[in-house]
């Protein structure tokens, strides 16, 4: 059984915000690249470009996020090599970037005007 387009929504919202946090938190305080954080912060900020239009719904917002959450899955699989903390990070960061893409490449399927009845 397919999930309701309701329930897509709701997951990729919850799954794109956990990613921003991850990435602010990650790059700020948990295991920065460098002691006090870095400019790497930044890919968190990059987060908030599809947010409005995932939270609104927008067919063409999770579309186009489905291309671009792939950046996040590529660092979070290069960058699970990492020692320490930064490693299992990055592996957070593939998990929630796999989950959201399987979230937006359904509802944007499911969507679709020649899906509607």
């Amino acid at each position: 059984m397919m999930p309701s387009l309701r329930m897509l929504s709701a997951a990729a919202s919850i799954l794109l915000l956990a990613l921003i946090v991850l990435c602010v938190s990650w790059e700020m305080w948990l295991a920065p690249l460098r002691p006090g954080g870095s400019w790497m912060v930044l890919k968190g900020a990059l987060l908030l470009l599809p947010l409005f239009g995932i939270l609104r719904g927008r067919r063409y917002t999770y579309q186009w996020t489905s291309m671009f959450i792939l950046l996040y899955f590529t660092e979070g699989v290069v960058r699970v090599g990492d020692p320490g903390l930064g490693g299992r990070l990055a592996l957070a960061e593939a998990a929630l970037s796999t989950l959201l893409f399987l979230c937006v490449v359904l509802y944007a399927r499911n969507s679709a005007p020649s899906r509607q009845r």
